[in-house]
């Protein structure tokens, strides 16, 4: 948090666009270029480029903050936990973390993160709609019965309809726990009071294990299961007022396709009400299941065993020399299946690429080996991997190999170049 506009001027650079949204009305975090990072201590934002700033938005603020001054402001939470925002529960769980407490006498009615927010080509994105903006309506094409969204499992928000509005929550966090399960259940009752709403239909994801799922499954109401891909390409449908069946590629993490496995890179015929999947990236497992989201390194060394057989360790590489104890096990139990599910996810296949480069072996955040590989390519100009299409699976194996023999011969930031490369402009 920059105390003044010029300050964040001093740390960024801040086109015309970014700084309207800085110091417009819902005051969201923007992630803005590094110009100075001599003013920032090096564990703020490590490895990149940019940084997510904001400015005073509560009258707290201002009186804590200088016009010249900065503060690292993060949420009053552990990791994987709701915000702290009472005051016995915040000394309670973060006691241990806080050397102090600054509180008021004014309650805090509900907890809320910030929205964030960037400048792409020159126009506002969003990328997390908070404080600020909901529960502010958005509009539907037309009126309809009242329906819970109940949303899905990481970052999930969920949504409740009236008429021909759609009241979507802030951002809730990732559903795997009970406490933010409790804050989730919290939320929806607040909304449902506050906005006078007795749900008719719930839809919910298709993934049966997901908290929010068993959630909907004990309101006894009647229920829509969606599927995460199609969801994706219908609400972009329904942003842009589009009726008829499209070509939609869906490319994220992970989510529960019809056919029980973890789909993530998907190419549907889709229009808001169906969709048929016509391609998708070609399955590959995910060693020790979720774990090797968080470690790249599990999905990285079971290619590396996939393209060049058991010998593949002679291949002397980064990932290779740091290849934790017992891999051999992992990689066997994985090969005979078990505990190994399979995805087409376009997420796995980014961390997968930075692990093979040596970049990122685990994410301590979501996302990070990705965001990493992207940050590594940038200003450098790659060619593109070869890669094979048959029968509707889009296989990038052939990739992988081509950035592991050329290891030692290119440097890492032009084989990351490589991976994002397409019609030849690096992005």
């Amino acid at each position: 948090m920059a105390g003044s506009l010029a300050m964040a001027e001093r740390l960024c650079e801040v086109p015309t666009e970014a700084a309207k949204l800085l110091t417009g009305p819902v005051g969201p975090i923007v992630l803005l270029r590094k110009k100075s990072p001599e003013l920032l201590a090096e564990a703020v934002a490590p490895g990149n480029a940019h940084l997510g700033v904001m400015l005073p938005y509560a009258p707290v603020h201002y009186l804590l903050l200088a016009p010249d001054s900065v503060w690292v402001m993060t949420s009053g939470n552990t990791s994987d936990e709701p915000i702290a925002y009472e005051d016995a529960d915040a000394r309670q769980r973060l006691g241990g973390i806080a050397d102090g407490f600054l509180v008021h006498n004014r309650e805090i009615h509900c907890r809320v993160d910030d929205s964030v927010m960037r400048v792409f080509a020159g126009l506002p994105y969003l990328l997390r709609r908070s404080r600020g903006m909901a529960p502010a309506p958005i509009g539907l094409v037309a009126a309809g019965p009242s329906v819970l969204a109940c949303g899905g499992e990481a970052k999930n928000t969920f949504c409740l309809t009236k008429g021909a509005a759609a009241f979507v929550s802030p951002h809730i966090g990732d559903l795997e726990n009970p406490s933010t399960l409790s804050s989730y259940e919290a939320a929806i009752a607040h909304y449902e009071r506050l906005f006078d709403i007795r749900p008719e239909i719930v839809a919910v994801d298709l993934h049966p294990e997901y908290l929010s799922t068993k959630y909907a499954a004990d309101l006894k109401l009647p229920q829509v299961a969606v599927q995460h891909h199609h969801a994706h390409i219908a609400s972009v449908l329904a942003e842009h007022g589009v009726k008829e069946p499209v070509i939609g590629v869906a490319f994220d993490g992970t989510g529960y396709g019809d056919d029980g496995r973890l789909w993530g890179g998907e190419f549907l015929v889709a229009d808001c009400r169906s969709y048929e999947r016509l391609g998708h990236c070609c399955y590959l497992p995910l060693p020790g299941g979720e774990k090797a989201v968080r470690q790249p390194w599990r999905q990285a060394l079971w290619i590396m065993r996939d393209l060049y057989g058991a010998d593949f360790m002679a291949k002397r590489t980064a990932l290779t020399r740091s290849a934790p104890a017992g891999w051999e096990l992992l990689l066997e139990a994985a090969a005979k299946g078990l505990n190994a599910p399979l995805t087409s996810s376009a997420g796995r296949l980014f961390d997968t690429a930075a692990a093979l480069l040596g970049l990122r072996l685990y994410n301590t955040y979501e996302g990070q080996a990705a965001v990493e590989l992207e940050l590594a390519a940038q200003g450098v100009r790659g060619y593109v991997l070869p890669y094979v299409i048959r029968a509707g699976e889009l296989d990038f194996r052939p990739a992988f190999a081509a950035m592991v023999d050329a290891l030692g011969k290119a440097p890492p930031a032009e084989l990351a170049a490589a991976f994002h490369m397409d019609d030849g402009s690096c992005h």
